[in-house]
């Protein structure tokens, strides 16, 4: 690996950085920045939707998240430059989301993605978002919530969100 290979790794950690930073200020246009305009979002092994598109997947984000509390934190990059201008990568992820008073959602898992380099920055071309667990708490209770619970959850946000 070289000192210019290094240099492309931190920018695409600061990148993340940056993702993780907008999404939870809520800063919509910035963020939308940070995507490709043809970048693709597959949270469906997550329980989610795959969403192709830039604008779409953040409209889709910000119609979701509404002004609802969220913490995103991204550990253990594991950043492969697979070409001047492409590059992969995998990352550890907790985040928790705030519903209400009293109901939180903290999921852990792993985002796969892959960059692209244009116009010399580097932005997202797809995120497939992966869960190993996730937990509804309150401060005092913790609650695991299965596969088949979680797929009761999604039906009905889904119905709610309509």
């Amino acid at each position: 690996m070289t000192e210019a290979d290094l240099v492309e790794i931190e920018a695409i950690k600061q990148l993340k950085a940056r993702y993780c930073r907008l999404l939870d200020t809520k800063d919509w246009s910035a963020w939308r920045t940070l995507f490709a305009d043809d970048f693709v979002s597959d949270t469906t092994q997550a329980g989610g939707k795959r969403i192709e598109g830039a604008d779409e997947f953040v409209a889709f984000t910000r119609k979701s998240l509404r002004d609802q509390a969220t913490v995103h934190q991204v550990h253990a990059p594991e950043i492969e430059l697979t070409s001047a201008t492409a590059a992969r990568g995998v990352w550890a992820l907790e985040d928790v989301v705030r519903f209400g008073p009293g109901v939180n959602l903290r999921g852990y898992g792993h985002y796969h993605e892959t960059y692209e380099k244009i116009d010399g920055q580097w932005r997202f071309a797809s995120s497939t978002l992966t869960r190993l667990r996730e937990e509804i708490f309150n401060g005092l209770v913790a609650v695991y919530i299965s596969d088949r619970l979680r797929r009761v959850m999604l039906k009905a946000s889904a119905r709610a969100m309509k």
